[in-house]
């Protein structure tokens, strides 16, 4: 009884807290059975003798604990789930309880755990989601002066998430909090590749209005082209060295890496897509404003 269950033998007194010191078998010899049963019982002629001579040793099923929350009694069911993200099981489960079970008056059921945290932090994100983006959108505003630029650049975020989403496809990866942190990141990156595009895109535009060779819609492609093409190698730079900075945690195996993985899954492959789509989206977009502010101008 001493050796499994443990004895208290003294206590151990820290400021105004005591705790008991138990004195019981190590955890390796308390689960080994076998191991238990050779135990040696000193006799009093002096002789060992195994316990199992002794005693029978047998694990049984003792009574189920009483537990019980907000003074109600309660059962716990803990499950694993493999093969479907913690979201999806949950909704399939409740959709099962309410067609197959009647919880009788005075019975509830909550589901709790990590789909409890994964509802708190969603409604976090719901609202931190939305603040993000206007805060990008703010300081585009306020860089580029005109509302119609920053729109331009906050266009591109979307292509951004559809290659983020297809590398999570490729890699059966489901949604979680730390892939909505990686499209958060992702955001902020592909905002990033937008206004340097853009950046160049205006400056172009405003080199060859001040030079005068802008005349006509010929000429304004031309000058868009020349903008886009500078910044081909610069951004194809950047996305490779913040993609090449990022793939050592992709290929990591240490501990949370899990959790890395997840993050930097979105932002690997919205960038791929960010980056091709930003090429050749934005100087087209900016291309038909541009040619639209002509024709106003001639108007007028």
């Amino acid at each position: 009884m001493s050796a499994i269950g443990g004895v208290n033998v003294t206590h151990t007194v820290e400021g105004l807290e005591r705790y008991p010191v138990n004195l019981r078998y190590g955890r390796e010899l308390r689960d080994n059975l076998p191991a238990l049963r050779r135990v040696l019982v000193p006799t009093p002629s002096g002789a060992q003798i195994p316990m199992e001579q002794l005693s029978d040793l047998v694990i049984r099923r003792g009574p189920s604990g009483i537990k019980s929350e907000n003074a109600r009694l309660n059962a716990w069911i803990y499950v694993d789930i493999k093969g479907v993200d913690l979201g999806t099981y949950v909704e399939r489960a409740q959709q099962a309880v309410r067609d197959n079970i009647t919880i009788p008056a005075g019975y509830s059921i909550a589901w709790s755990g990590q789909y409890e945290f994964m509802q708190r932090a969603k409604q976090r994100l719901s609202v931190v989601v939305p603040i993000t983006l206007g805060i990008i959108l703010l300081l585009l505003h306020l860089n580029f002066g005109n509302i119609i630029p920053s729109l331009i650049v906050m266009l591109s975020m979307p292509f951004a998430v559809v290659g983020g989403i297809w590398l999570m496809y490729l890699l059966d990866y489901n949604m979680s909090i730390a892939v909505g942190v990686g499209f958060i990141a992702l955001a902020g990156l592909a905002a990033e590749t937008g206004v340097v595009m853009l950046t160049y895109l205006q400056q172009s535009v405003r080199e060859w209005r001040d030079a005068d060779r802008l005349h006509n819609k010929s000429d304004l492609l031309a000058a868009i082209l020349e903008g886009a093409s500078l910044r081909v190698r610069p951004m194809l730079m950047t996305v490779a060295s913040t993609i090449g900075g990022l793939m050592p945690i992709m290929w990591s195996t240490g501990t949370g890496s899990q959790v890395m993985k997840r993050i930097a899954a979105p932002m690997v492959g919205g960038l791929v897509s960010a980056i091709i789509l930003t090429l050749l989206v934005i100087p087209v977009i900016y291309a038909m404003w541009q040619s639209w502010e002509m024709r106003r101008e001639l108007i007028e």
